[in-house]
């Protein structure tokens, strides 16, 4: 994700609400960014994923400033979608899968029979059981759910060892799929984390969650924020480069792993 603030001298001439521009990569490439104008946001943002390419501008944003700052950035949103798994999208079935992604590895399937639908590992991969009348749906439903129980498994592990370092716990944790972001620290500290770090490896995984809990101590990211993050995780920006350059494959498997 890429921003810019532009305090003064925002031109007059305003763009729609929503809609759709073309931009020319340097490699003659034409993409198509989709524009949201938010009146909550206060600058210009640049979000590449799954999805596709999406600016968003804050009210003032003209046209003449957002297509500056597309241009301006075209390499970036071209490495960005270079980065993008060139991978199956068909969703998640019955017996076409014969692998699960865990924790960095790509686990085999072993699929079972049973009278209840179930997603569980075991020592050498995981087993799938399935009854008879089970469709696509519910098991992409299952799957989310073994995700979210691996994922409470491995925050549960790593939680302890940092609270006692902390003015407070967090007030609440939740885990979903997330478009861009990580994880966040709300103004009530609650803490939420993308549910697609648990198909990634394990560091990069407690990395995120070492960095929403030191915001319980500075909310911003000035170097007093960082500094608590290295005492804590001296290897981050190991695991920063990482998910820069998995992040996107994590996120749309896991989507096609649990959509409805």
């Amino acid at each position: 994700m890429l921003s810019w603030l532009r305090a003064p001298g925002f031109e007059q001439i305003l763009p729609p609400e929503d809609c759709e521009r073309t931009l020319v990569l340097a490699n003659g490439e034409t993409v198509a960014v989709r524009w949201v104008r938010d009146a909550r946001a206060r600058r210009l943002r640049l979000i590449v994923n799954e999805r596709g390419v999406r600016l968003t501008l804050p009210r003032g944003a003209s046209i003449r400033l957002a297509e500056t700052f597309m241009f301006e950035h075209r390499d970036w949103i071209g490495a960005q979608l270079a980065k993008r798994p060139k991978i199956s999208r068909e969703p998640f079935a019955f017996g076409r899968d014969l692998e699960l992604p865990l924790r960095g590895e790509r686990r085999p399937i072993r699929w079972l029979e049973g009278r209840y639908l179930k997603v569980a590992a075991n020592d050498d991969g995981i087993d799938i059981t399935r009854p008879a009348r089970a469709s696509d749906a519910q098991l992409r439903a299952a799957a989310k759910a073994f995700y979210l129980q691996e994922a409470r498994a491995d925050i549960g592990t790593w939680l302890p060892k940092y609270l006692p370092q902390l003015p407070s716990a967090p007030a609440n944790l939740r885990l979903r799929a997330l478009s861009s972001l990580w994880g966040s620290l709300s103004a009530s500290d609650g803490l939420l984390l993308d549910l697609s770090l648990v198909l990634g490896r394990p560091s990069a995984f407690e990395y995120v969650l070492v960095h929403e809990l030191c915001h319980l101590l500075h909310r911003n990211h000035s170097r007093r924020f960082w500094r608590e993050v290295e005492k804590r995780w001296p290897q981050w920006r190991e695991e920063r480069d990482y998910l820069h350059g998995e992040g996107l494959g994590l996120k749309s498997e896991l989507r096609r792993l649990t959509a409805k």
